[in-house]
């Protein structure tokens, strides 16, 4: 015979799973690599500021530069969880490596395109104005990182981590 849940039981059993809390504010994890992410972009101002002379909000939405966050989004998320949960569970072993293939990509394929694309756009501006492509709007050349970027984000997901636990 089936069964048939009405909407007081179902209140019953969801207030039963639930602590009473958010999610989000239990979630060190989480908070750690959001926090990191945060972080990373917006020092993004202060070294684009430092190595160009000239402040560039646009820095703050893209991807490229120092420090690194998506290395450091994903390497706070690991060290969070092994904080949390320790360093013999999968999750942990999980978090590793996709922080692990976020700054390999993050060093080597993307950091290439952005170099492809940067020579990319030199060729269209060497072209003649009645070419079909000179009028092509330029690619983002920005995309990657060098591996002292990735480093320096992977150190600031650490010390979120870690101030995060504390």
């Amino acid at each position: 015979m089936d069964e048939v849940i009405t909407a007081a039981d179902a209140s019953s059993i969801a207030g039963s799973t639930s602590s009473g809390s958010s999610i989000i504010p239990n979630n060190l994890p989480l908070l750690s690599a959001f926090l990191s992410f945060a972080l990373a972009q917006f020092l993004k101002l202060f070294t684009t500021w430092y190595k160009e002379k000239r402040w560039d909000s646009r820095r703050m939405l893209g991807s490229g530069g120092m420090p690194s966050s998506h290395s450091a989004t994903v390497t706070a998320l690991a060290v969070a969880i092994g904080f949390q949960e320790g360093t013999g569970g999968s999750a942990f072993a999980i978090a590793v490596v996709l922080a692990c293939v976020v700054m390999y990509d993050a060093s080597g394929v993307r950091l290439h395109a952005g170099r492809q694309a940067e020579l990319l756009n030199q060729i269209v501006c060497e072209l003649p104005p009645d070419h079909p492509v000179s009028n092509v709007r330029p690619l983002r050349d920005s995309l990657g990182h060098t591996p002292l970027q990735v480093v320096a984000g992977s150190v600031l997901g650490c010390v979120v981590a870690y101030l995060m636990k504390s």
